[in-house]
């Protein structure tokens, strides 16, 4: 399966999924001004791969430095389909770094962490 890699803009995270190398991260801000329009080709990937996804382990980070509401809808649906994979037989870890003075972005990922049942690992950036 190819990879699906994006850049960061301004307002869109950097994206990489990328199976082969076994890297997956988002990471930057999320503030588009169409989240549904920047987020469904990243959902549609996910739902091919979760189908073709290999037993093994798979990292998968987050690295926000901010993201609207409109954008955590899409997240939590981004995590139901890493809950697909890692119920599917993949072991999927995720984990969510944070700026250690941004103590909101902290507690988000403990809400996303309670709403599915993927182990979770917090790491706070200095």
């Amino acid at each position: 399966m190819d990879a699906l890699r994006l850049d960061s803009t301004e307002f869109t995270p950097k994206v990489i999924f990328d199976p082969a190398g076994g890297k997956f991260e988002i990471s930057g801000e999320s503030r588009p001004e169409n989240s549904g329009k920047f987020y469904e080709p990243l959902i549609n990937w996910l739902d091919q791969y979760k189908n073709n996804a290999k037993s093994g382990s798979i990292n998968f980070e987050f690295r926000f430095e901010y993201f609207n509401s409109s954008s955590a809808k899409y997240i939590l649906d981004i995590l139901k389909h890493i809950n697909t994979i890692n119920q599917n037989g993949c072991k999927v870890k995720i984990k969510w770094s944070f700026d250690a003075l941004d103590e909101d972005m902290k507690e988000s990922g403990e809400e996303f962490s309670k709403l599915i049942d993927v182990p979770f690992e917090f790491v706070s950036i200095e």
